[in-house]
């Protein structure tokens, strides 16, 4: 009988994604990584929905205490980052660091099961001309998860199932209240793990980094105003600058050593190229020539046409047909043919104008 470890957050996706399974005659195992407390999915609460969910379905529950390496991986990372100045996105990290790659490494060591599933929404296919695992979007565009994936290396592709890839959320609804699942109508989570657990990243962040008062100036340096902390502000940010101006104005630049805000307007927000770096090529072995794709640099911007350059050391420099507003140092860049995935990594800096 085929085995499999199927990661339960406690919501309805990773509810279904064991049912499924199980119906499907795998011998299922449940696994909650204890990553915080507090309420939420990946907190106290999610775990006992996760193991009301395994007693429904009659399969064994694990629980792993994984507190330690989320602190390590996704807290201290994120206070890093928004310390000096950029904006990390902690789900791709923690999808690769925190819960698949431990998730397997368990499920071999301690229960000798060598596949592991999750509810994310996205799908894995094989291409036998190029022996690769190929990463490409759900069927529900709208809930597509794929760019939080682009970081997972081949051996954890081989590994993973995504029993939802070709479902709608529709369905899955639909299917958990079929079999009157716990989960079947507990509300989407909307945001981050941290906001909410701690009401909002700013509250998050204040625990851990004391605000210092600090200027807001324009490109040529002027004073404009003054700002209560560079992590609370994000590139791109227009609310809560406290500034009248005769035009709009957007945080185009966060100077962590100075401790300034930078502003401008929507125009100089945009840019024609940026760097990325720690690229990770998912879908395709690392190209030696420039190549076409679509990328997207935000989880919920609509992927646009680019030239991707590859560099050295795990860099490329991505060159956009049209200009793109606000390139987010820290957050995830993620490049497409259609609906594979070829490669993704972190921004490092927005170039031109």
């Amino acid at each position: 009988m085929n085995k499999v470890v199927v990661g339960l957050s406690g919501g309805v996706d990773s509810s279904v994604a064991a049912t499924l399974l199980h119906n499907q005659g795998y011998e299922v195992a449940g696994l909650t990584l204890w990553l915080m407390k507090g309420k939420g999915q990946c907190c106290s609460e999610g775990m006992v929905d996760a193991a009301f969910i395994c007693e429904q379905l009659g399969i064994p529950h694990h629980i792993v205490d994984s507190r330690e390496v989320f602190q390590a991986y996704i807290v201290d990372y994120l206070v890093t980052g928004y310390s000096d100045g950029i904006t990390p996105l902690p789900c791709s990290q923690c999808n690769k660091a925190v819960k698949f790659g431990p998730m397997l490494q368990y499920a071999q060591e301690k229960l000798g099961i060598n596949k592991v599933a999750t509810g994310h929404y996205a799908r894995i296919t094989y291409d036998e001309k190029i022996d690769r695992y190929q990463l490409r979007r759900a069927v529900d565009l709208s809930k597509d998860q794929s760019y939080f994936l682009y970081d997972l290396p081949q051996e954890l592709l081989a590994a993973v199932i995504f029993p939802l890839g070709d479902k709608l959320k529709t369905e899955t609804r639909k299917i958990a209240a079929e079999y009157g699942l716990k989960t079947a109508s507990k509300p989407e989570s909307m945001d981050l793990c941290l906001v909410e657990s701690n009401g909002s990243m700013r509250a998050f962040l204040d625990k851990y980094i004391t605000p210092q008062k600090g200027e807001i100036v324009d490109e040529s340096g002027k004073v404009l105003g003054q700002h209560d902390g560079v992590h609370h502000y994000t590139i791109g940010q227009r609310r809560g600058l406290g500034i009248a101006a005769a035009e709009p104005l957007y945080v185009i630049g966060l100077d962590a050593v100075r401790n300034r805000v930078i502003v401008g307007t929507r125009d100089s927000a945009h840019k024609t190229e940026c760097t990325v770096q720690k690229v990770n090529w998912v879908s395709i072995t690392e190209p030696s020539a420039p190549i076409r794709a679509e990328v997207q640099i935000r989880y919920r911007s609509s992927a646009t046409p680019v030239t991707v350059i590859p560099l050295e050391n795990s860099r490329v420099k991505l060159v956009f047909d049209e200009p793109q507003f606000s390139i987010t140092p820290g957050q995830a860049a993620v490049w497409y043919d259609g609906d594979m995935v070829l490669g993704g990594g972190v921004i490092e800096k927005g170039i031109g104008d």
